[in-house]
């Protein structure tokens, strides 16, 4: 397995893997740039079927990650852990602590959260051995801080107004279909958003009880999760895992939006051409998704819990310079995105306004 041979090393900082035996712990911390602060992206639980799945899967989130803190203003690096393992299964304290080793053993270089499989008790354990976490549970007051899942779930909801409004020109989403490929800890929080603003709900997944809470609270329907790409609907929202956007997916597709918050939608760079061939807009996923991570970077470094909607509140605006430069330059709006992001990279130094 050759690190530097993988299509998703884009010269990538530092890979470590770390063992524990003890524990069970087998994880992947990536770094892909510190150039505008410490490296910051949550830690997936995931079993993975092979290391090579996990390390590519490390790869291209961490540089997400770094592309989404610097289209977000916020003063951090990108990176992210993924421990190999079933998160129903082979979680316990002592596993986490090991993973917070670990992380504490980079001296700041990285900053870790929760992420798809772990939750803020997790995070907990990994506090208990390292200051380089945040999503831990809410202080008292009006403080940042807990579970990112609602507030990367608030971004998402705003975001899918602005791409609704930009491609289909409505102000409201009263009346239209949204299908949600993933109702766990984001898209079911998003749900709740979109039932409450009048949209038609089509959700699917592969856990059972997470579809029937979403039907039995927000009326939504059913559909099997190998139909949800193929579904017509307004908007699909892609709330699960990524690379589900490729050139079998998207020639079945009967969307005009797709706006959600997996990470790593598409499956290739050439991916994007395809949807802007198609006619349909994306809304980038680092853009809109980073609701969450603008909660963490408030409550590491000290932040309100009014500071960080109002961060949020600026990712459709984001969103909307994509689409219009986009549109002007006929460019797919994933390509426009990596580029701004960038120039980010290269040139800006974000910080947090007090």
């Amino acid at each position: 397995m050759d690190i530097y041979d993988n299509r998703e090393f884009d010269g990538h900082e530092l890979v470590i893997f770390g063992h524990d035996a003890a524990t069970g712990l087998k994880a992947i911390i990536a770094i892909h740039s510190t150039a505008l602060g410490p490296a910051a992206g949550g830690c997936r639980m995931w079993p993975y079927a092979t290391t090579a799945d996990a390390l590519t899967d490390v790869l291209r989130l961490s540089r997400g990650m770094s592309y989404k803190n610097a289209m977000a203003g916020l003063p951090f690096g990108g990176g992210k852990a993924v421990i190999i393992g079933d998160a129903r299964a082979t979680k316990t304290p002592e596993l986490f602590a090991a993973f917070g080793r670990m992380v504490d053993a980079l001296r700041g270089r990285y900053v870790t959260a929760e992420d798809v499989g772990t939750t803020t008790a997790d995070m907990a354990h990994v506090s208990r051995v390292t200051r380089y976490v945040s999503g831990l549970g809410r202080s008292a007051g009006q403080a940042a801080g807990g579970d990112p899942a609602p507030k990367t779930a608030l971004g998402v909801f705003l975001g899918l107004r602005a791409a609704v409004k930009f491609r289909l020109g409505r102000s409201d989403l009263e009346g239209l279909t949204v299908a949600v490929q993933g109702v766990g800890g984001v898209g079911y929080h998003l749900c709740g958003m979109l039932a409450t603003a009048g949209a038609r709900l089509k959700v699917a997944d592969v856990v059972a009880t997470a579809v029937e809470r979403a039907c039995d609270e927000f009326g939504a329907t059913s559909i099997p999760p190998v139909q949800v790409l193929e579904e017509e609907a307004d908007v699909l929202a892609p709330c699960a895992l990524g690379a589900i956007l490729n050139a079998r997916s998207i020639a079945r597709l009967r969307v005009p939006v797709i706006a959600g918050a997996a990470n790593n939608q598409l499956a290739r760079n050439e991916d994007g051409e395809a949807l802007r061939a198609a006619g349909i807009l994306y809304a980038p996923d680092y853009v809109i998704n980073a609701g969450g991570i603008i909660s963490v970077a408030r409550e590491y470094y000290g932040g309100t819990e009014g500071q960080v909607i109002e961060d949020i509140q600026g990712i459709p605006a984001r969103l909307t310079e994509i689409f219009e430069r986009a549109r002007r330059e006929n460019r797919p709006t994933s390509e426009v995105a990596d580029a701004i992001a960038r120039e980010r990279l290269r040139l800006e130094a974000p910080r947090l306004v007090a």
